[in-house]
This record gives structure tokens, C-alpha cells and sequence, in this order.
């Protein structure tokens, strides 16, 4: 899996604050989830959220979530099983797998693109979002945050109507292939959001992306709590 340079800075930057480095180096990714929201997943989250530059990018919103402990390792787990499905299906896709979510990139060169001035879904980014929906429908009880971003040519108003149509395209498109749109929040962040050089034709290519934040929804936490109850009740 990929990880762009920015966001291994913040969660070392996090891990800093609270956490033991030797512990999170040692860690599995379900093993991550619960040692950093046993030491106050809202701390993390805050600090992952001022240095991404906006509160709600969907690495923060991942973080900020976190339920942490046996729970957490709970969820943790079954976000590794997601996320490997995902990374099978779409082997085009950007799948990191961040504390008890997942974070999934798609840009033009990895499965869901636009032509240029346009938000319509085009053939090859059907085939993928069908293949992502068919994987939501699978594991049910989770949210999603659909994001939209661009790179910086023209204007940052029409970047951020652009980021917005598009972000709301995936979207609506994956509601109408039966995803539940309670499940869905969609935002947009035009070109301020860049992860990669825009003064580079292979840099603005990435900056065009669709982002999806995919956590835990509240069905899933209180099942965990109740499974991480039981096992801890037969620890003593």
C-alpha cells in the first residue's frame, strides 16, 4: 500500500505526542487502531486534522474516530479484511489502511478519472466503482466520506465547484448501485488539498482525486464493545 510522504509525517507527528514509537513500530494495523485510541483518539485526531490542513480531510476523520482497546482491535480487524478485499478488486487504487479505518485514493491513473472540465462517470470508472460498491454491500456497517480535489489550474472557485461535482458523482453513483446514502457524507476541497507537486503534469494527474475515508458506523462500534466485553469478562 502507498503512503503518501505528508501523511506518514502527521501519524509519526501523533505517535510523538502520545505514544510509545516502540509500540506502534511493532504494531500490526489492527493493533495500531487500539493502542492509539486507548491513549485518546480525540488528541490524535485533532493533531492529524491541524497539520492536513483542514479538520475534516479523511485521514483526520479516520483518526478522530478511533474507539481504541480490545474494541478497537475488533474493528481493526475487520478493516484488515476490507481493505484486502479492496486492493484485490481495485488493483488500480491507493488502499491505506490508518488506525480502525481505511483510506482510499483513486486518481487518473487508478480506476475512477474525469476528462478534463468534467464530472460525468465515464465507462472505465463504472467498472471500478461497481466493483467498490459490490465490496460496500459486503460489509455494511461502515460509513463513508466521499472527498473531491483537484490540482490548481484555473480559478479556485471553479476548482472547487469542479471538486464539488465530482465528489457528489461518486456518490450519487454508488447510491444508485443500492449503497445506502445514510451511509454517505460528501465534501470538496477544490485545489487546496494537494498531495503532490502541481508544478508537475504527473503531480497534477494525482491531485485529481476522489477520496473515501471508509470507518466504523455505530452498529459495528456497539457490536464490538459488546464482543471485546464478552472476551474481556472471560480474561477474569
Amino acid at each position: 500500500m502507498k503512503k503518501a510522504i505528508n501523511r506518514i509525517f502527521v501519524i509519526l507527528l501523533a505517535s510523538s505526542v502520545l505514544l510509545s514509537c516502540d509500540a506502534v513500530k511493532n504494531a500490526n494495523n489492527k493493533q495500531k487502531g487500539a493502542v492509539i485510541g486507548a491513549t485518546g483518539g480525540a488528541v490524535v485526531g485533532g493533531v492529524i486534522g491541524n497539520n492536513t490542513g483542514e479538520g475534516n480531510t479523511a485521514l483526520g476523520a479516520i483518526i478522530g474516530g478511533v474507539v481504541g482497546g480490545t474494541a478497537g482491535a475488533i474493528i481493526g480487524n475487520k478493516m484488515d479484511k476490507q481493505a484486502k478485499k479492496i486492493e484485490e478488486e481495485i488493483p488500480g487504487a491507493e488502499v491505506e489502511r490508518v488506525g480502525e479505518g481505511i483510506n482510499v485514493t483513486f486518481d487518473e491513473n487508478s480506476g475512477v478519472y474525469f476528462a478534463t472540465d468534467k464530472y460525468n462517470i465515464n465507462d472505465a470508472s463504472q467498472q471500478t466503482l461497481n466493483k467498490l460498491a459490490g465490496i460496500l454491500k459486503e460489509y455494511p456497517n461502515t460509513n463513508i466520506l466521499v472527498e473531491g480535489h483537484t490540482d490548481s489550474v484555473g480559478s479556485e472557485s471553479y476548482n472547487l465547484t469542479l471538486s464539488k461535482n465530482r465528489a457528489q458523482a461518486v456518490t450519487n453513483y454508488l447510491v444508485d448501485k443500492g449503497i445506502s446514502g445514510s451511509r454517505f457524507t460528501t465534501k470538496w476541497y477544490g485545489e487546496s488539498q494537494p498531495k503532490y507537486d502541481n508544478s508537475t503534469t504527473e503531480g497534477r494527474a494525482k491531485n485529481r482525486r476522489v477520496e473515501m475515508a471508509i470507518i466504523a458506523n455505530e452498529e459495528m462500534v456497539e457490536n464490538a464493545k459488546q464482543q471485546a466485553s464478552e472476551k474481556e469478562g472471560n480474561q477474569n
